[in-house]
């Protein structure tokens, strides 16, 4: 029996076949291989191992069957021709942002990014002599400016997270590469499903796995995504290995499982997400909607273009009221369950300001449109017709 080759199959292919490789036993589900170590038949074949001649696994820290199909098969979905595996999507932002800078480096970013991401640039990088400036991300000219001058690396995400900007990718790939700079993209909230950040000129895709991959809140995963396969094993390979923020082989069988069905699930939040918007957009107790799917996005025409048509999973808005009134309405919630979590096939309502984002100072926050009036809403499986209805009880509450 000849496998096809995955790059001629269809995405909803590559997510369940793409990777897989099958033990002595057949099975049909990946094994999950457990061990810590592996052994050798003789002092020669673990020389041959060691030193590149042979290559094979040698020590679940540097690689595992489990992890190695999971990597294999995210990067087919991403149409990346390497990944490497993390246990966690901030093990997988840290190690790609220290992974490339040394000090004397210089980082431009997006300034709105999750809390853990703005910590490294703001607090831990400039410990080691790295330098980071933060733009508007929605404002070309800011880019501009900002890439005027050389740099290493650009970090983004779109849509951020919490206030849904949708960042022009192409237009700041071609003015980072102007500038010398790797762009880096987080692509968590659109997904590979959604957007495609190498089409648009992104070097390097990161993801929390954690969250849509996974999609049913079990448990933590990352990835950093590469077309470069020799750079990225001399960049990230070598760095991962002798630093070890090592995935899990159970997490990555889970995750396996998790990408089986990701096309299915992201698209049926999608639609509920578009919903959800549309109602929540024509009750009076709600300020705003950030929501690209809506055609009052500041960016709506960009998202259409750029995440394949849709508004995606996520969506913010705001209360009337203020924080009393997004808390009011969040306790009043009988369905939505309030969690910092997100791309769970539950839905989950945060409020940034006091939760996700809390640690960041004021100033900060606002500067960023996260205001104490701000909700996210993660739209999981349930019916549209359910979360309206739960929602709709809140408010009028």
């Amino acid at each position: 029996m000849t496998t096809p080759d995955p790059e001629t199959l269809d995405l909803s292919t590559r997510l369940i076949r793409a990777g897989q490789v099958r033990s002595p036993h057949k099975e049909t589900a990946e094994a999950i291989y457990m061990n810590s170590g592996y052994v050798y038949d003789s002092a020669e074949e673990a020389e041959a191992a060691f030193d590149g001649s042979a290559p094979r696994f040698v020590y679940s820290r540097v690689g595992s069957p489990t992890v190695k199909m999971f990597e294999d098969r995210l990067a087919a979905a991403e149409g990346a021709r390497i990944c490497h595996a993390t246990a966690s999507g901030m093990a997988a932002v840290q190690a790609a942002l220290t992974g490339l800078v040394k000090a004397g480096d210089r980082i431009v970013s997006g300034r709105a990014l999750f809390t853990s991401c703005r910590w490294i640039l703001s607090d831990f990088l400039p410990r080691f002599g790295v330098t980071v400036e933060f733009v508007d991300a929605v404002d070309l000219s800011a880019w501009e400016a900002a890439l005027a001058r050389p740099a290493t690396l650009v970090l983004l995400e779109s849509p951020t997270n919490p206030t849904m900007e949708v960042i022009d990718i192409a237009a700041v790939a071609a003015l980072a590469h102007a500038a010398g700079a790797k762009v880096v993209v987080d692509n968590v909230f659109a997904t590979p499903l959604l957007q495609h950040p190498f089409e648009l000129g992104a070097d390097l895709v990161v993801y929390s796995a954690t969250k849509h991959i996974d999609g049913q809140g079990r448990c933590l995963g990352g990835a950093i995504l590469c077309n470069d396969p020799e750079w990225a094993e001399q960049t990230y390979g070598v760095f991962l290995r002798h630093t070890g923020p090592t995935l899990s082989p159970f997490n990555a069988w889970t995750l396996l499982k998790g990408l089986e069905t990701l096309e299915l699930r992201v698209e049926r939040a999608c639609a509920t997400a578009q919903a959800v918007a549309e109602f929540l957009d024509s009750r009076p107790e709600v300020a705003r909607v950030l929501y690209p799917g809506l055609k009052s996005h500041p960016q709506h025409a960009l998202a259409m273009r750029q995440m394949n048509g849709s508004g995606g999973p996520m969506l913010s808005f705001a209360l009337k009221g203020g924080k009393a009134a997004a808390f009011a309405m969040m306790n009043r919630l009988g369905l939505i369950d309030i969690s910092n979590n997100l791309g769970d096939a539950k839905s989950l309502i945060a409020h940034p300001c006091t939760s996700t984002h809390q640690s960041r100072p004021e100033a900060e926050r606002l500067e960023c449109g996260i205001t104490p009036d701000l909700v996210r809403l993660s739209i999981g499986l349930e019916s549209a017709k359910d979360l309206i209805a739960d929602l709709g009880q809140a408010l009028d509450g």
